[in-house]
C-alpha cells in the first residue's frame, strides 16, 4: 500500500484530508510540523508528501529545504499547500524538483486525483 504523509499545524484539516485519501486506498501518516516529519522521514519515507506552508517549529518551506539536503535522492512527490497566494510564497517552489503547488481551501476530491496521477505515473517509470 502506498504511504501519503501529511504535514500540518490544524487537526482538522489533517483529519479531513486524511479521511478523504484514506478512502482513496492510501496509507496516511500525519506530522504536525515540519520538525517532526523530518523524524519520521528518518524511519522510512511516504510514496507522497503534502504540507502546509506556515506551521510551528519548521515551516513547510524550510522542510522542504530540508528534504532537499537530506534526501537528495528522493523519488516522492511533495505538493505544498497554503493560503497565501504572494509571489514570494511560490518561487522558491519551482526551485525544487518534482515539488506542486495548492492553494487553500483545497479540494480533498483534486488533491487525490493528483496523487493518484503522480503515482501511477512514477510506478510506470519504476516498471
Amino acid at each position: 500500500m502506498k504511504k501519503v504523509m501529511i504535514v500540518d499545524d490544524h487537526a482538522p484539516v489533517i483529519r479531513v484530508l486524511r479521511l478523504g485519501i484514506e478512502e482513496a486506498g492510501y496509507a496516511v501518516e500525519t506530522a504536525s510540523n515540519g520538525s517532526e516529519c523530518l523524524v519520521k522521514l528518518c524511519d522510512g519515507l511516504p510514496d507522497f508528501l503534502v504540507t502546509d506552508i506556515d506551521m510551528p517549529r519548521m515551516s513547510g518551506k524550510e522542510l522542504c529545504m530540508a528534504i532537499e539536503e537530506q534526501f537528495p535522492d528522493r523519488k516522492f512527490p511533495i505538493v505544498v499547500l497554503t493560503s497565501r497566494t504572494e509571489l514570494e510564497h511560490r518561487d522558491w517552489t519551482r526551485r525544487i524538483d518534482n515539488l506542486q503547488f495548492m492553494e487553500k481551501p483545497v479540494s480533498v476530491r483534486r488533491l487525490v486525483a493528483l496523487i493518484g496521477r503522480c503515482l501511477t505515473a512514477e510506478d510506470a517509470v519504476s516498471a
